[in-house]
């Protein structure tokens, strides 16, 4: 990755704060599952309480998608958002052949950036 590109890691206060882990394998249909996706993020980035999110995916079909919150009562709001569900209920029928959604407080977050 060069420098001028921006950072997959997401830009995020000191903790405390939580996350929403999920964990996902897809299915073999695309079926508009890209522009979902980027309308997801579009929406969740507008919620009060959002700080951030990370995305991976191999090219198994394997995935996690990080999204962090300020705290619990934002990560309801999140869910309770009738696109959100709406999306959620495509993810089932269409896009997922499993997932996982795992939420957790963030206590302490440290790392490591090389230099130059």
């Amino acid at each position: 990755m060069s420098s001028s590109s921006p950072s997959p890691f997401a830009h995020l206060p000191e903790p405390p704060y939580y996350v929403v882990a999920f964990s996902s394998c897809r299915t073999d249909r695309d079926d508009g599952y890209g522009n979902m996706a980027d309308a997801m993020v579009e929406l969740a980035s507008r919620q009060p309480g959002f700080l951030g999110i990370e995305s991976a995916r191999g090219d198994d079909g394997f995935g996690i998608t990080n999204s962090y919150w300020r705290n619990e009562d934002s990560i309801r709001a999140w869910k309770a958002v009738v696109s959100h569900a709406a999306a959620q209920e495509l993810g089932r029928e269409r896009w997922y052949a499993h997932y996982r959604v795992r939420i957790a407080r963030v206590d302490r977050a440290y790392g490591f950036d090389c230099p130059g």
